[in-house]
């Protein structure tokens, strides 16, 4: 018998979910930043075999939203508790385990199998893994707990192994030769918008949004236009640097990695557009991808 389910991965702002997916799915899905809101959309990555098709889903850090972008990226992650198969419950060693305790009491009422991980574990040590272990399960009574590291691929066997026991018996959602839901080009914004987190400071990559406007692949290479959305005059000049050096760096950057993605050569070019306050308008948000029909 076949089986098949949607696993979802939800928590709060830098607990290590993008780094378990990419972990899960054995390939770069999801973009990874010390910063949080990295990941901003719903993000599907496929694992298939022969006996079975695990759709992984990652979602944005659960997070009380200050304007219309951070409400939409909520709402992708409260979705993901009404669809999961079986849920993933991501914390850590570092944050107050009673941090959000609004979407706590969402998860204590979903009906489906919930494992909850504690991320960062070498960051800890016995006694006080002991101590939050039991705290989360008067929490999540019905939970059961993993101590993992994510980085370290720690104890990642072991929630696969069970995922897979509780995947229900199902034929598959998607082809057995899809990777994600998601197509080519939304990789390269995710690409591009990640060099942007690493290379600019404080608010900047936060007004920033990344729009592939062509994307031609030919024989030997990749040609790229893509779009950089910022809020105001100010950000776009230190989108673009003196003599145009910042965005340069960040070209390079990206390319190299957009190359590796697609195994191949790629000529990318970038501009930037000033799009007044774009993170509170519907039109603009529906545009990309943030708010669905």
């Amino acid at each position: 018998m076949h089986k098949s389910g949607f696993v979802n991965i939800v928590g709060n702002p830098n607990v290590g979910k993008s780094t378990l997916m990419n972990v899960l799915v054995g390939e770069k899905i999801s973009i990874i930043t010390s910063k949080a809101q990295t990941t901003r959309h719903r993000i599907l990555g496929i694992v298939n075999t022969d006996e079975y098709q695990i759709v992984y889903s990652d979602t944005p850090g659960v997070l009380r939203p200050n304007y219309k972008l951070q409400e939409s990226m909520l709402g992708f992650s409260q979705s993901a508790l009404n669809d999961a198969d079986v849920l993933l419950y991501m914390t850590d060693v570092v944050e107050t385990i009673d941090k959000n305790e609004e979407f706590l009491q969402k998860v204590q009422r979903t009906d489906a199998p919930v494992l909850l991980l504690i991320n960062k574990i070498d960051q800890t040590n016995q006694k006080e893994l002991e101590n939050m272990v039991a705290k989360w399960h008067e929490l999540l009574p019905k939970a059961e707990i993993y101590p993992i590291s994510a980085l370290n691929k720690f104890n990642i066997a072991a929630i696969q192994k069970r995922i897979l026991e509780l995947l229900p018996d199902s034929p598959p959602y998607f082809e057995k030769d899809a990777m994600t839901d998601r197509p080519a080009r939304f990789f390269v914004t995710e690409i591009i918008r990640e060099k942007i987190l690493l290379y600019y400071q404080k608010e900047i990559p936060y007004a920033v949004e990344v729009v592939v406007e062509e994307f031609k692949e030919e024989k030997d290479i990749i040609n790229i236009r893509a779009l950089i959305i910022v809020e105001r005059d100010a950000q776009k000049g230190i989108i673009i640097g003196h003599q145009g050096k910042a965005i340069k760096k960040v070209g390079t950057m990206a390319r190299k990695d957009i190359e590796r993605f697609f195994d191949k050569k790629v000529f990318l070019e970038m501009y930037v557009k000033v799009e007044k306050d774009w993170r509170s308008r519907d039109n603009l948000l529906q545009r990309f991808g943030y708010i669905l029909d």
